[in-house]
């Protein structure tokens, strides 16, 4: 994706859109934004599950940092990518899965546990059962928790990224880890109650 990125911003192919920057500027945006390429296609592929959609939405929220660099005005320049991709993420996410931007969380469902999803993931070693826990919670929740587990965002840039007010930041990673949690040890119930009907 690196590669398409680059040749887009070089070639011009949107004419007049892409001729925004000067060639010192260019050099500022390669140098400063595309090392974190990989980080906007790993939260866009988070928020949407899917490659495909996530190099789109990825490789358009990298075209319009493009356009509007001249805006940037120093900063974290990661922060300001990633709300770019977050917000393209949403954006599409309205547009082509409506439905997944209704989901609420229910806080009665969820009791208070000593046990963190980290270690049920550790414990159990299964890479794919803590994906599809992470896939199965709602986007806003999947976000944070990517953000801060898997980018190692600080709750100060989560907060800039997403624009909410760190406390809700706070709220919200918690609000994710206890359904991830539960998410995990139902699936640990069925599978144990499955290994005893088969004995």
């Amino acid at each position: 994706m690196r590669q398409a990125v680059v040749y887009l911003m070089s070639s011009g192919v949107e004419g007049n859109d892409l001729d925004v920057l000067d060639l010192q500027e260019r050099a500022r945006f390669e140098q400063l934004v595309l090392p974190h390429l990989d980080a906007a296609f790993n939260l866009a592929r988070w928020i949407l599950r899917g490659r495909a959609d996530a190099e789109d939405v990825a490789q358009e929220a990298m075209l319009r940092a493009f356009r509007f660099f001249r805006g940037f005005h120093g900063g974290d320049v990661r922060a300001w990518l990633l709300q770019i991709v977050r917000n393209n993420c949403y954006t599409w996410l309205e547009k082509n899965r409506p439905m997944e931007m209704t989901t609420e969380f229910d806080e009665e469902l969820y009791s208070q546990s000593q046990v963190t999803p980290e270690s049920l993931a550790i414990a159990g070693d299964n890479r794919e059962r803590l994906t599809r826990a992470l896939e199965d919670l709602p986007p806003r929740f999947r976000e944070v928790l990517v953000l801060r587990e898997l980018d190692g965002c600080s709750y100060k840039e989560i907060a800039a990224i997403t624009s909410m007010p760190m406390g809700t930041v706070m709220s919200a990673l918690a609000r994710a880890r206890q359904r991830l949690l539960r998410t995990l040890t139902q699936a640990d119930l069925v599978r144990n109650q499955e290994a005893k009907r088969e004995l």
